[in-house]
């Protein structure tokens, strides 16, 4: 192996070692405002694609999130199982700002970055009210609060396809 080769190998795997170590680190958590709403626990949102198009069925996506403030300003945050960020997307009225890793997007649209982020849209207004126990309509969203005692929160989308399904469990 030639000398070249040699630092070529190392320089790939020095690299490949930082992504790596840099993929495992977890930005601190930011802390709650005083007066602030916040919960935290799983979600898991599923797809169901039955295009022709489409032919890889359901796509599923679940994650741990801690989500803060309002409809108006807020953050959500989503960590892997080990606990890993994995994005923060905050908003203010006027500008939403998604971050995952060292990349970052802003908007306009806190709708378009939550759509980017989880493949789908999910009604923010909407999730803050079922999350306090109010049964608040969404268009083409359905929620059950049945088991809101016990922490649990499901909804469903029936309109635009796909259909999808949110299922929240809070931290309690």
């Amino acid at each position: 192996m030639t000398l070249a080769v040699s630092r070529r190998l190392l320089l790939v795997a020095g690299l490949g070692a930082t992504a790596w170590l840099a993929g495992c680190s977890t930005p601190p958590r930011s802390t709650v405002d005083a007066g602030s709403q916040f919960w935290s626990g799983r979600m898991a949102l599923q797809l169901q694609d039955d295009s022709v198009l489409n032919s890889n069925g359901p796509q599923s996506f679940s994650a741990s999130f801690e989500l803060r403030g309002s409809p108006q300003a807020g953050s959500l945050q989503l960590f892997t199982p080990l606990g890993s960020s994995v994005a923060l997307i905050s908003w203010q009225p006027g500008s939403a700002l998604l971050q995952q890793g060292p990349t970052q997007r802003s908007s306009a649209s806190l709708d378009e970055l939550v759509r980017d982020t989880l493949g789908t849209h999910i009604p923010v207004p909407a999730l803050f009210a079922w999350l306090q126990g109010q049964n608040q309509a969404a268009d083409g969203w359905s929620v059950d609060l049945e088991r809101y005692a016990d922490g649990r929160i499901a909804a469903t989308r029936h309109s635009p396809t796909p259909a999808a399904s949110l299922r929240l469990i809070l931290d309690r």
